[in-house]
């Protein structure tokens, strides 16, 4: 029991000295989320106490980027829950067509498989060229990753499946192109895309927008910080814009619950009030 206490000290004591040296904020990450993963951190660097890990990444900032890939969860997919784009494409695209032009927020893009599937989605809506998306990140590394818009060929056919049921117009082949086993997406996708680093703990609203989609984020956060990130969104966004949210996320007993309606509540589709 005191070994597991002087852990949890440890933590608290490393995510504490990562905001002071680099600003980077999870102190209001889920416990259970960012222990697990320091832990796991500190296996993999060969540490044997995570006071040892702190004593590296004080004093090495090329160590805290490499334990910043622990951190973040860069995992995506395209179409990820398609039913939740073909909702999207059905209830949402209509009212989108309502605004001359359109500003997307995408906040934790990871490596962007999730940006691509909405620049694709528009573009079969003929909405993408009047579109700015923001794509957002705390991670260097997936934004790269995002702006390079190169993902492995081993994952196109799951991606492929994901779209047709996600009610995609096209063959998906033709929104990339093969090279050295990988698929390399069209240029065109991420003409009217920004990437940008940004952190839903510390950072502020830099634009209106119709529509943001923020998915499979939130439930890294404690309370405190989902609430933070709510009031973002319902500041960033237009009068009746949207939130996309992730499939186990919701705003209900939220402090912004009253300020939001579901629209399709099992994709988790909301439109602020």
């Amino acid at each position: 029991m005191t070994i597991e206490r002087n852990t949890d000290i440890e933590i608290r004591l490393l995510i504490e000295a990562i905001y002071l040296k680099y600003s980077y904020d999870f102190r209001d990450y889920s416990d259970a989320s960012i222990k697990r993963r320091i832990l796991y951190a500190v296996r993999q660097f060969g540490c044997k106490t995570v006071s040892a890990l702190q004593e590296r990444v004080l004093h090495d900032p090329g160590m805290f980027m490499r334990l910043l890939q622990f951190l973040t969860i860069p995992v995506s997919e395209m179409f990820r829950d398609p039913e939740h784009f073909l909702a999207l494409r059905q209830e949402v695209v209509p009212l989108l067509r309502t605004w001359p032009s359109l500003k997307v927020w995408v906040a934790g893009c990871s490596t962007g498989e999730e940006v691509y599937s909405l620049a694709i989605l528009l573009h079969e809506e003929g909405l993408l060229e009047r579109t700015i998306i923001y794509a957002t990140d705390i991670n260097p590394g997936s934004l790269g990753t995002a702006k390079q818009g190169i993902y492995s060929m081993q994952n196109m056919r799951g991606y492929a499946e994901n779209y047709r049921k996600a009610g995609g117009q096209r063959d998906f082949s033709e929104y990339y192109t093969c090279a050295y086993g990988n698929a390399i997406v069209d240029s065109s996708l991420r003409d009217n895309v920004t990437f940008a680093d940004h952190s839903l703990a510390t950072d502020s609203v830099f634009s209106e927008t119709q529509l943001i989609s923020c998915r499979n984020v939130l439930i890294y956060f404690n309370k405190t910080l989902q609430d933070r990130a709510f009031g973002l969104f319902h500041e960033s966004l237009c009068h009746r814009g949207f939130l996309l949210l992730g499939s186990k996320e919701t705003l209900d007993f939220s402090a912004y619950a009253g300020q939001f309606q579901a629209l399709v509540k099992p994709e988790r589709i909301y439109r602020k009030s």
